[in-house]
């Protein structure tokens, strides 16, 4: 009989340590639930303003302090040119007045095709290969014609290191590397 009372015993505390775990949990997701129910409301509120406010058909009734007016977006689609029919790259893009234009004249067009390994000048590794050869310059003839107006240029397009083209002395590089 006493073995039957120490059984009885720790089944029902398991039970009542089951019961206690439930408790605990409901009562504290009720609590937390109804901690953030203003913000939860507030985070709704203001998602819906933001999805009404791109649709011209939707008129919210309410504003909020934390969330700003939208300007109207402008519905025409501006394209810009950056790749010819055959995938090739095009430099002369200018996109609002300010790029400045490389002047292919000066040093001449290459393409894909007639690619150097632009990275046996000495500060020109694979990322600024890829800038290069993506703005139209893939040859070691065309690296030894830069002129002072063509390096500028071809700094502002790469938006890397400024003067290194000067510094490393591309050019020179350029001609001898043409030469082997």
């Amino acid at each position: 009989m006493l073995d039957f009372l120490n059984e009885a015993n720790w089944w029902c505390l398991l039970l009542l340590l089951i019961l206690a775990f439930l408790l605990g949990w409901f009562l504290a997701k009720w609590g937390l639930k109804n901690k953030y129910k203003s913000e939860l409301d507030d985070c709704k509120r203001d998602n819906a303003r933001l999805k009404n406010a791109s649709n011209t058909h939707a008129k919210t009734t309410f504003s909020s302090p934390s969330v700003p007016e939208t300007p109207k977006a402008d519905n025409n689609i501006k394209a810009i040119k950056t790749r010819d029919h055959g995938g090739v790259a095009v430099a002369n893009t200018d996109i609002a007045g300010d790029t400045p234009k490389l002047n292919f004249d000066s040093f001449g067009k290459a393409d894909a095709s007639q690619k150097d390994d632009l990275k046996l000048i000495s500060g020109v590794g694979p990322f600024i290969e890829e800038k290069l050869n993506g703005i139209g310059i893939y040859t070691f003839d065309q690296i030894s014609k830069f002129k002072k107006e063509d390096i500028e240029t071809v700094t502002a397009l790469i938006k890397f290191f400024p003067g290194r083209i000067e510094r490393d002395k591309w050019t020179d590089q350029a001609t001898k590397l043409m030469n082997k």
